[in-house]
């Protein structure tokens, strides 16, 4: 299992994580990443929870981001057992998480 630690961590990397909420109907096809904001460039971590772009939200850090209660009432970290990594960054996540784990973080 992936630590908070490890997570931000990945999300140095990651541009966007796809992944789905075991046992949810609702969160079964969801996105996860970080991003600059071109007009402050300031980190934005950021939910893309349902394909229609109404359950998308934008967080200045980390630490708001994983604890903002965006599935029905739970925080990221609440649910964090029953999350599954589909892709990283378009790619297998088991092979993407070995390559950026292993990586320095500046």
């Amino acid at each position: 299992m992936i630590t908070s630690d490890r997570l931000k961590q990945l999300m140095e990397f990651a541009a966007e994580i796809t992944f789905s909420v075991n046992g949810s109907d609702k969160y079964k096809f969801c996105h996860m990443g970080k991003s600059l904001n071109e007009k402050t460039s300031e980190d934005v971590y950021w939910f893309g929870l349902t394909s229609d772009g109404k359950n998308a939200f934008d967080y200045p850090t980390f630490e708001e981001f994983t604890s903002a209660k965006v599935f029905d009432g739970k925080s990221l970290f609440e649910i964090w057992d029953d999350v599954t990594f589909l892709e990283i960054n378009a790619c297998d996540p088991t092979e993407m998480i070995e390559i950026y784990l292993s990586k320095p973080v500046n």
